[in-house]
């Protein structure tokens, strides 16, 4: 019986050991294809004087790109953030914490008509007004700055799980 006790609770700390070193892990490197099926990203913007907000909005990932649609509040959002063209990123269970949101006016046709095929709901909301279509990407470091994660994935994720 003390046998069968120590080993569970060597187990037990065991698990803990793995949960809490899974939590500090870097999460791997951007990429969108691994996306696509995601239903929505959520983006960090930060008004003056004001916390950080999180808000969910769809996605279509084309050409290996990670776009979003931004309606008239989220575009005010994004204009509006002190870190402008810099938000947070949250997708499927990661947190990206320097993403480049660039204006992507060449591609709003197509992505309206990727968020079409993806979302049956686009039949209602492509006649909202979304004045902003965005590319996605993680921000470069200036020159010269060397910050790689150990493990060879994005420094500016960590696991939100």
């Amino acid at each position: 019986m003390r046998i069968a006790s120590s080993l569970l609770a060597a187990l037990g700390a065991l698990l803990a050991l793995v949960a809490v070193a899974r939590a500090d892990t870097p999460a791997s490197a951007w990429d969108p294809a691994r996306w696509r099926d995601e239903d929505t990203v959520e983006l960090r913007t930060t008004a003056p004087g004001d916390e950080p907000h999180w808000f969910k909005v769809w996605l279509v990932v084309l050409d290996g790109q990670l776009y979003v649609r931004l309606g008239g509040r989220a575009a005010g959002r994004f204009d509006g953030n002190i870190t402008k063209p810099v938000i947070g990123v949250r997708i499927a269970g990661l947190e990206f914490d320097r993403v480049t949101g660039t204006v992507a006016p060449d591609m709003v046709g197509q992505v309206a008509d990727a968020m079409a095929d993806k979302y049956w709901s686009d039949v209602f909301v492509r006649f909202v007004d979304h004045p902003l279509t965005l590319r996605l990407a993680p921000t470069a470091e200036p020159a010269g700055v060397v910050d790689a994660a150990p493990d060879g994935g994005s420094p500016d994720a960590h696991s939100t799980r």
